[in-house]
């Protein structure tokens, strides 16, 4: 049994990553807002397409052999803007207005994966599962404390108001790359960057606020830009990160379909001959 559900999960992996890269290439899903659901906000309702902000990480590397090893990292997400029109028109919305109806939105996120260093470029590959949360900080007074390691999370403080959970999820993958030798990389900024794909499933609070499409996308899709940083030990690291949503591709959800027969195949004959 624990050899199907490990095949399994590989399957879904596979699949879910196919549906990744499908819908990045594709326009911007369209979503819909209703921020007067957030306590303290008025009324205000609005269609846009992508989010993004600005992340702090930690992270911790652990070597495993020349130029190898693990990684663990916690990262703290906060929403700066919607865009609409496929990324690229700023939404005149409440998030980040200091006073009356202003509002957070912020995730946190606790992942592990494996990277690799050849010629000064190092490769990064995010394992499946973890976890991911999605808050709304309705007076924009949360405080947050970074975990002393890459395999602690995010502590936050002054929540009373209460912060409302509106969403989780988990990794399915994500693959960066850090090049300090970058051309674009100037004063430690723009020396790389990532991806990543997680599942999304919205709270009964988090569907009054994300209100369209229902069912709502049930994938959201991460890409951001890293600074520089040494791979080795416990590190500090921040940059830019880009939200938006989608769902799995028909011919990807095929796949998967045509990848679990297979291993349903695979499985009986492994039966059989045993």
């Amino acid at each position: 049994m624990k050899f199907k559900l490990k095949l399994v999960q590989a399957g879904l992996v596979a699949a879910m990553a196919t549906a990744s890269a499908a819908s990045m290439a594709a326009v911007f899903p369209d979503f819909q807002v209703a921020e007067g659901s957030v306590p303290g906000s008025s009324v205000h309702n609005f269609t846009a397409d992508k989010i993004t902000g600005n992340y702090v990480e930690i992270v911790t590397f652990t070597p495993t052999g020349v130029g190898t090893g693990t990684f663990d990292t916690s990262i703290k997400w906060n929403a700066g803007q919607f865009v609409a029109n496929d990324g690229t028109t700023p939404v005149t919305t409440q998030l980040g207005s200091f006073g009356t109806g202003g509002y957070g939105l912020y995730a946190l996120l606790q992942g592990s994966g494996s990277f690799s260093t050849s010629g000064g470029v190092t490769t990064f590959n995010f394992n499946p599962g973890g976890s991911l949360n999605v808050w709304i900080d309705p007076n924009l007074d949360t405080t947050f404390t970074a975990p002393a390691t890459g395999a602690g999370a995010w502590t936050t403080g002054n929540t009373g108001d209460p912060d409302i959970l509106i969403a989780t999820g988990a990794l399915f993958g994500g693959a960066g790359t850090l090049d300090p030798g970058l051309s674009t990389c100037v004063g430690g900024i723009n020396c790389g960057s990532f991806g990543t794909s997680t599942s999304f499933l919205l709270t009964a609070l988090g569907s009054s606020y994300f209100t369209g499409p229902v069912p709502f996308y049930n994938m959201s899709f991460e890409s951001g830009q890293l600074n520089s940083f040494i791979v080795a030990g416990t590190q500090s690291i921040n940059g830019s990160l880009d939200v938006v949503f989608g769902v799995p591709e028909p011919t990807s959800i095929a796949l998967m379909g045509l990848g679990l027969l297979g291993l349903g195949v695979s499985l009986r004959r492994r039966k059989q001959a045993a």
